[in-house]
């Protein structure tokens, strides 16, 4: 018989079927995880607003549409599913990570969480997001520090740190993330678990993030097939999202069968202009890519001498949050992070024709990734430059001895916010300090499927699932 706890590790691709056959009540799943996040919270601080009665009142509709002669049941009905902080939800607590949002309640849903509700799947709450989603770790002002649950001491990676978190320890299957240089795939690499950026305008995002022409927003699971439930239910245009786009329409779920022989299979270590990486995640990733030459891939090792867009997209993202914070910047200085406050206070100085200039060289860097994907359809990197540091920290100090700075550890993931192009972050084993590393899996634009179906390869021969920390 299963255990409250067994219930918490099943992935919503078993979980919906059992509760549409009446094997699995949606009241006895939600009680289990509810009963999961009461005793684990405390410590890893993933859940900062939590609708218990909530769920549990949707969790009991839920079993009585079961119930229910010929009723019509979502493809998600009863599976339970968080929020990032980051994401607007109708009448629950959005504070965008700051106080000075502090008692901000919206009146309305995101489009991707109302097609997650429209699916069948019950809300959970909101997990923890730094400022505004500035830095890859998980900390702010207003509620503290999110851990890892792979080691208390460690981040679990940003900004999505509070879902990759909740995820990772069993406290729901099923989350949503937003990335804007990386903060999908930075926390799935850093917390063991599954993350997906889609190829942008692919999921609608309303309202506008301060990063608005590089943010993402898509799934984290613990599974391939649970993230592809999640685009079935999310993909597609809304008139909210200008920049949403139709896009093929794809059974995602179906499109994980068939395999990726012949696939062709590019891999680099450092896309080079990677200042340094740390070479236990580099050995796994080089690891990792042989195993794509198992399934059937032709996999070159490719030394790609590009140049790095930071300068753009640094211009471009952290602009965007200054714009965003306005007036508060003088008004409010102390609800601000003092790191971004010494950014915000950088971009001042920036000219406007410096931010047009970073549109440009935006523009004219895609064509590096473009003229690979014409040669190669799929491009493997790790997907940080190094494992989990410590908690509190914007950033590591040095990697492998090389200094870095506040953005240097994460070369392989904001570049290809810059282009759009969809992008996965799959485990690929542990660090000898038993700390997750991922591996990044990336695509030509609109090609999520077969971003899906490879990491959906690699998890049958490399599966991960089963891995649980002793939080």
């Amino acid at each position: 018989m299963a255990t409250s706890d067994d219930l918490c590790w099943l992935p919503a691709s078993e979980m919906a079927p059992a509760i549409k056959r009446r094997k699995l009540s949606p009241v006895e799943v939600m009680k289990a995880v509810l009963a999961r996040i009461e005793r684990l919270n405390p410590r890893l601080n993933a859940f900062v607003t939590l609708t218990a009665d909530q769920a549990l009142k949707d969790a009991r509709a839920a079993e009585r549409a079961v119930m229910k002669k010929g009723a019509t049941l979502g493809p998600l009905h009863g599976v339970p599913f968080s929020t990032k902080d980051l994401v607007i939800t109708k009448g629950i607590r959005t504070t965008f990570g700051t106080r000075l949002f502090a008692d901000n309640v919206p009146a309305e849903d995101a489009p991707m969480v109302e097609r997650m509700r429209a699916a069948g799947a019950i809300q959970l709450g909101k997990t923890n997001t730094p400022m505004m989603g500035w830095i890859g770790a998980t900390h702010n002002l207003l509620f503290g520090i999110t851990r890892n649950p792979w080691n208390l001491d460690r981040t679990p990676g940003g900004s999505s740190g509070g879902a990759s978190a909740a995820v990772a320890a069993g406290m729901g299957p099923l989350a949503i993330g937003t990335d804007g240089g990386g903060s999908i795939r930075i926390p799935a690499s850093l917390a063991g678990i599954y993350g997906i950026k889609p190829t942008f305008g692919l999921v609608p995002i309303y309202p506008f993030s301060a990063a608005w022409g590089l943010s993402h927003i898509g799934p984290m699971t613990r599974t391939v097939a649970d993230a592809a439930l999640m685009l079935n239910a999310a993909a597609g245009p809304d008139a909210r999202d200008p920049f949403s786009l139709p896009g093929p329409r794809v059974d995602y779920v179906k499109a994980l069968k068939g395999g990726v022989k012949g696939v062709r299979v590019a891999w680099t270590a450092d896309l080079g202009f990677a200042k340094a990486v740390d070479p236990e995640v580099k050995a796994a990733g080089e690891r990792a890519a042989r195993r794509f030459r198992e399934l059937g891939c032709r996999v070159e090792e490719i030394a790609p001498k590009w140049p790095s867009p930071q300068a753009a997209w640094r211009t471009m993202f952290l602009g965007g949050i200054a714009a965003r914070l306005g007036p508060a910047l003088r008004e409010r200085r102390d609800d601000i992070d003092a790191g971004l406050v010494a950014i915000a206070d950088e971009t001042r100085g920036w000219s406007p024709t410096q931010f047009v200039q970073a549109w440009f060289d935006r523009l004219a860097w895609e064509e590096h990734p473009r003229r690979l994907f014409e040669r190669y359809d799929l491009l493997l990197t790790p997907t940080i430059a190094c494992a989990a540091f410590k908690v509190g920290l914007d950033g590591p100090s040095e990697i492998a001895g090389t200094p870095t700075g506040i953005y240097d550890w994460i070369p392989f993931t904001y570049p290809f916010n810059m282009t759009g192009h969809p992008g996965a972050s799959v485990p690929c084993g542990f660090t000898s300090d038993k700390l997750p590393i991922g591996l990044q899996i990336l695509g030509r634009r609109f090609e999520d499927a077969t971003v899906l179906r490879a990491s959906a390869a690699f998890e049958e021969i490399v599966p991960w699932a089963h891995l649980r920390p002793a939080v």
